[in-house]
């Protein structure tokens, strides 16, 4: 297994848990990796951060005969009223479309789609945590930080009425796809 991503900070993390795995610095569009000389190229909630051609002429390039690209990602279950109201107020930007297929190049067939339903158990002082991992919160200066964290509060512990110390079941979507080399 090898570990492709721009940050050397994220996998310097990354070594420190799974020392055992390549860490390599690169892009979905410029890997740096061999040319055929992966099995699988996957690639989780950052799609939306590439420019999907050039992404998939790299995954080709460096994928073998036959090889499968898998593209994955998770957004909150925003066809619940509360769950639609919680994403906007941490600015999350979950959409559901169910006709929503991720643009990939020639180089691959037909994407085949499987999604699934799953809730993350979490304090209410974690789905605070998780809004604070945003990147409209991240960007935000002091007083749009204060004022989704009032918000939240308030959304969570008045209107919901979640106690403090409440656990959530925070329901989510994953969508996938696959598609193989040709």
């Amino acid at each position: 297994m090898t570990a492709v991503d721009p940050s050397a900070d994220m996998l310097g993390v990354l070594s420190t848990k799974l020392p055992a795995v390549v860490a390599v610095v690169g892009t979905a569009e410029a890997t740096g990796l061999p040319a055929s000389s992966v099995n699988l190229v996957t690639m989780a909630q950052a799609w939306h951060w590439v420019d999907p051609v050039a992404a998939t002429t790299e995954a080709a390039r460096i994928l073998t005969p036959g090889g499968r690209l898998g593209l994955i990602w998770n957004q909150l279950d925003v066809s619940l009223p509360w769950v639609h109201r919680l994403s906007r107020i941490m600015h999350a930007g979950d959409v559901y479309k169910p006709d929503h297929r991720p643009a990939i190049g020639r180089e691959f067939g037909a994407l085949e789609q499987r999604s699934a339903r799953w809730a993350q158990p979490l304090s209410t002082s974690d789905i605070v945590d998780l809004a604070k991992s945003r990147s409209y919160y991240r960007r935000a200066g002091p007083e749009i930080r204060a004022r989704v964290e009032a918000n939240l509060d308030w959304y969570l512990h008045e209107h919901l009425g979640f106690a403090a110390d409440a656990q959530v079941e925070l329901p989510y979507f994953t969508h996938s796809w696959r598609a193989d080399r040709l």
